[in-house]
């Protein structure tokens, strides 16, 4: 059986045209698999600039790869027809980082929740739009009578936020894509929009695919973590083992930085020295500007993903004597 949703070895170039000859490569050669029977959470995890938002616009089928392809249930997303492109956008929903920019102040907030419905289930009566609508709602945490019927400046930035996760719960999807959706609210409000999707998640059986630089709550959320470095993945695999043992130095780097609550302990130990710009052109890893570990050939040829185990790969030639994944 087809996976859900495959992105296989997609890449992203920007500019290059008419106008601006400049080639910016956003994203190189990422790979991202949904499997169809069970439901999964995959985080995608970096810093800014890394090609995150890049990939998970590309899986939203917003923006084409240049290179790759990618996949719904077996059908690659540019030879669609009508019917199928219809399907997949009601199957696969998106939360955007900026709960202030999705909504038009002229409307209230019930606008963006009978879009959908109007554009996917226009036999719906007025009666059974309204059901939807509080469903949803109350699905997220919110009180329909409280929220219905006002505008988005009455609303919390939290609620406007839970409001777009239950638009996307109306339509049932089979996948989220949530990008940074909890980046631009309170820290108090976070564990609430992220109970919101673990909840979509298990009681709907939605799969995730949750793009975030902080790499506590993608621990807490996902079964999967892709980390990436200047639009390449650097390591993928199950996000207890990255986490708790990253391999790659990059990794290692991030999982360093972050504060440890005892006051005791201390944090910051891998201390990443400023380094030489390289001579020459570096064609091969991206990190090799910063990486203390870096060897003659890693400027030669970007390093292939190496199956460190059988829940990990890693794309760093220390581990060269591992095979290299499929």
């Amino acid at each position: 059986m087809a996976p859900l949703l495959e992105a296989q070895k997609v890449g992203k170039v920007f500019g290059g045209g008419l106008f601006n000859r400049k080639q910016v490569v956003a994203l190189e050669e990422a790979s991202v698999v949904i499997d169809d029977e069970t439901p999964t959470i995959i985080a995608i995890a970096g810093e800014s600039g890394s090609g995150k938002t890049t990939l998970a616009r590309l899986l939203l089928g917003i923006t084409p790869p240049t290179s790759g392809a990618i996949r719904y249930k077996g059908q690659e997303l540019r030879t669609m027809d009508a019917e199928q492109r219809r399907t997949f956008r009601r199957e696969v929903q998106a939360v955007f980082q900026d709960p202030f920019e999705v909504y038009n102040p002229f409307y209230n907030v019930d606008h963006v929740l009978e879009m959908p419905i109007g554009k996917f289930f226009p036999s719906a009566s007025r009666a059974e739009a309204r059901r939807m609508m509080e469903e949803a709602l109350q699905a997220v945490g919110l009180r329909p009578e409280e929220t219905l019927g006002r505008y988005p400046h009455q609303l919390s930035g939290g609620q406007r936020q839970r409001i777009m996760v239950a638009r996307s719960l109306l339509l049932r999807p089979r996948i989220i894509v949530a990008d940074e959706p909890v980046s631009m609210v309170d820290a108090s409000l976070r564990a609430t929009i992220l109970e919101s999707l673990l909840v979509a998640h298990k009681e709907y059986g939605i799969s995730l695919i949750y793009i975030t630089h902080d790499l506590t709550t993608a621990y807490q959320l996902s079964e999967t973590i892709l980390m990436m470095y200047q639009g390449a993945v650097v390591e993928s695999g199950n996000v207890d083992k990255v986490i708790k043992e990253p391999q790659h130095p990059y990794t290692q780097l991030l999982i360093d930085s972050i504060p440890l609550p005892n006051p005791k302990l201390h944090w910051g130990q891998r201390e990443m020295q400023a380094r030489r710009p390289l001579d020459g052109a570096n064609h091969g890893c991206r990190f090799a500007d910063r990486c203390p570990h870096v060897m003659p050939h890693c400027t030669d040829a970007r390093p292939p993903l190496y199956q460190t185990d059988p829940q990990r790969v890693v794309a760093c030639y220390l581990y060269q004597e591992a095979p290299v994944a499929g």
